[in-house]
């Protein structure tokens, strides 16, 4: 009899614990569609030409359709020694568009402060903007294109090592099915934000062939006829321009030209630093 009742609290505790699994399992997939309310908003348009970084994240292969139409893949020797920051440097442009603010009024300081400065930024959480009164004064720059090309390496040292863009909380993410049902809401969710101001992180994948594993930051929309709207987006491994992503709410689908890195065609996206699982 003992035993009866042993196993059948066993059996329990074990319901119970897949019971919790399965939960947690579908917050996890609600977790794509929600996002923990900003603070505040926004005061002013992100502008691609002060809000962003000088220099790239730069690629370790060369990838391009020869005269064939193969796509070909080439190393770039030798090795650039800042790759693999894709993740770390559009989330800390993310970082310094909601909590920090530039002084050029103010006198410039060593690098050792500004490398604090900088630490400070990306410490805080990309989900919460700060509200002015609060933000991190970086002086003696105008904005975080000026103050990226005079002290590039300080912000690559304090921004954050590659190993953050292997390990972002959101890869998990990635494995799982894209629908396209899902897809439409975060294309309708995206050009809110954007709408008001607010950028957003995405992850760019196809999985299992990923044939593209990149992040990047959209920071703008324009509608193209009835069924595209173009993304501008915030690239790290070309910095000079923005670039596009291209969005088909009636296909719930999202495209990129071919470009250094991807062939083109259908991406899946979704947004990170922005909610509990991501």
């Amino acid at each position: 009899m003992g035993l009866r009742i042993r196993a059948k609290e066993i059996g329990a505790q074990a319901s119970r614990g897949i019971s919790l699994l399965i939960a947690i399992f579908g917050l996890s997939l609600a977790g794509c569609a929600t996002a923990p309310p900003q603070q505040f908003s926004p005061s002013r348009q992100f502008v691609f030409e002060r809000d962003t970084f000088s220099f790239p994240n730069s690629l370790e292969k060369i990838r391009f359709y020869d005269s064939r139409g193969n796509w070909v893949v080439r190393k770039i020797n030798p090795r650039p020694p800042y790759t693999l920051h894709c993740f770390v440097v559009s989330r800390s442009v993310l970082q310094f568009f909601e909590h920090a603010t530039f002084a050029p009024e103010l006198r410039k300081v060593d690098d050792e402060t500004y490398f604090k400065l900088v630490r400070k930024v990306v410490d805080t959480d990309p989900r919460v903007m700060l509200p002015d009164d609060e933000k991190i004064v970086i002086p003696g720059y105008a904005d975080l294109r000026s103050f990226s090309k005079a002290k590039e390496q300080v912000l690559k040292d304090a921004c954050g090592g590659a190993w953050q863009s292997y390990l972002q909380r959101g890869h998990w993410r990635m494995v799982l099915p894209f629908s396209r049902t899902q897809e439409r809401r975060v294309g309708h969710r995206l050009l809110d934000e954007v709408t008001h101001n607010q950028p957003a992180v995405v992850h760019l994948v196809r999985f299992p062939s990923l044939s593209i594993n990149h992040a990047a930051l959209i920071y703008g929309a324009r509608k193209v006829g009835d069924n595209e709207i173009e993304f501008k987006t915030y690239d790290p491994n070309t910095p000079q321009l923005p670039a596009t992503i291209h969005y088909h709410p009636n296909d719930g689908t999202f495209t990129m030209a071919t470009n250094d890195y991807f062939p083109g065609g259908r991406i899946d996206l979704y947004q990170v630093y922005h909610g509990i699982f991501y």
